[in-house]
């Protein structure tokens, strides 16, 4: 007995000891480097984790292989520009997101905005005077242009009539009839054909509400992507088709009544090389948020979900013989929700995502060769309905509704300002 006492006794002068060393500035700074966490608790913690990380099998990330489009200026932000009613607006948006260093626009088009009335409809008829439905796009793309940008279209949202129980199933559920997807992505390709590059087939099919109330699908996704992408390459050659963005996520139960219905995005993608998705994307994306750790963060679980989750997603791609195709990041950010507003997606200062959103950007640059864009989340949204509402979607931004510059703006200005 007295031996175990004395063994108790011993262990925990030295546990002591040890919490006394990490306490100090030196170690605090060295595990926020490990661990992304500035509370010495959670550091603490983190560190726990990292050392667990070591009894796992070891990723292959075939660092070696740099795929193409990966060597590229990897500052993105994603903008809505389609929904800025007065098109000065939308030059300043454009205008503003240049000015910041950003080289890439995500920008969605909306096939519910496009072709509205019906198959083949391309005239809007919600207002008076009836317009063309190409009309604001051809305006985005030619400021896109003006600015020396390249836009990344993303290609989704159907509308109602593409579906027999049209809105009832979601606003975002795929069609009924794959082919009239394909037919709007080739509408889309053909009409931007040498001035639209990349486009993005779908976003998040793995989650609710991307997918509709539909359970989450991944051969059908795949159905979907084959028809988009041949469409799209048959309209275009020189086209570079981007997967539709896997939410991170750890759910493995895809058949739950919505909300609750999503799948890893991990099982996801091993479902779609099953299916065949190989040939029909020339690159993978994912989304990338940091969540509640900051971009420091090198714990490695599959469970855990922090900026470095994609490395799972690229050991998978290695597996599948896709080592050649980089990954691209839809959407990255830290959440400045105030303090009356729920955390849904952790919560930062405002000085502490603009602290490390830049070194996210840099981390990307130093240590991942197969990331090329990352596509910061968002620039701004044309109006305050998210901050009236308090929902924490709207405090991603980098310029409130009415232009004014939040610090992440001015840090990643500095970032980018040396980068060629």
């Amino acid at each position: 007995m007295r031996q175990t006492l004395v063994l108790w006794a011993g262990l925990l002068v030295v546990s002591g000891l040890a919490l006394l060393v990490l306490s100090t500035a030196p170690a605090r700074a060295w595990l926020w480097q490990q661990t992304g966490e500035e509370a010495f608790v959670s550091q603490v913690k983190g560190l726990t984790d990292l050392l667990s990380d070591q009894l796992r099998p070891r990723l292959n990330l075939a660092p070696e292989i740099v795929p193409a489009y990966a060597q590229v200026n990897p500052y993105g932000v994603n903008v809505f520009l389609e929904q800025e009613v007065d098109p000065a607006k939308r030059e300043l948006a454009v205008r503003m997101a240049a000015e910041a260093g950003f080289r890439w626009l995500r920008q969605e088009f909306p096939w519910e905005d496009i072709e509205i009335h019906g198959k083949g409809d391309f005239e809007d008829r919600r207002h008076m005077p009836y317009r063309s439905a190409w009309e604001k796009y051809d305006h985005i793309v030619a400021l896109a242009e003006q600015h020396d940008l390249e836009l990344i279209v993303r290609l989704s949202n159907p509308p109602a009539w593409s579906r027999s129980r049209g809105d009832e199933v979601g606003s975002y559920a795929p069609p009924d009839d794959v082919q009239d997807f394909a037919d709007f992505v080739a509408a889309v390709v053909e009409r931007y054909r040498g001035r639209v590059r990349f486009i993005q087939l779908w976003n998040e099919p793995n989650i609710y509400p991307e997918w509709g109330s539909y359970p989450i699908d991944p051969e059908g996704y795949v159905a979907l992507l084959k028809a988009g992408a041949e469409a799209a390459r048959a309209a275009n050659p020189d086209v570079v088709v981007i997967a539709g963005a896997l939410a991170a996520t750890i759910n493995l139960q895809p058949n739950d009544p919505p909300p609750g219905n999503s799948l890893s995005d991990l099982v996801f993608l091993q479902r779609m090389y099953d299916a065949g998705a190989a040939p029909y994307f020339d690159i993978m994306a994912v989304q990338g948020y940091g969540l509640w750790s900051g971009p420091t963060d090198r714990r490695q679980h599959p469970r855990v979900l922090n900026i470095a989750h994609h490395r799972f997603i690229r050991d998978l791609m290695v597996a599948n013989g896709d080592a050649h195709k980089p990954i691209w990041i839809s959407e990255m950010n830290w959440n400045a929700a105030p303090e009356d507003v729920e955390p849904r997606y952790g919560r930062v200062t405002l000085a502490q995502q603009a602290e490390y959103l830049p070194i996210a950007y840099a981390r990307i640059q130093s240590e991942w060769p197969w990331i090329g864009v990352a596509n910061t989340w968002y620039l701004k949204r044309a109006t305050d309905a998210w901050e009236v509402n308090r929902q924490p979607e709207a405090y991603f931004r980098l310029l409130a509704p009415d232009f004014t510059p939040q610090p992440v703006y001015e840090a990643i200005r500095r970032a980018t300002g040396a980068l060629p």
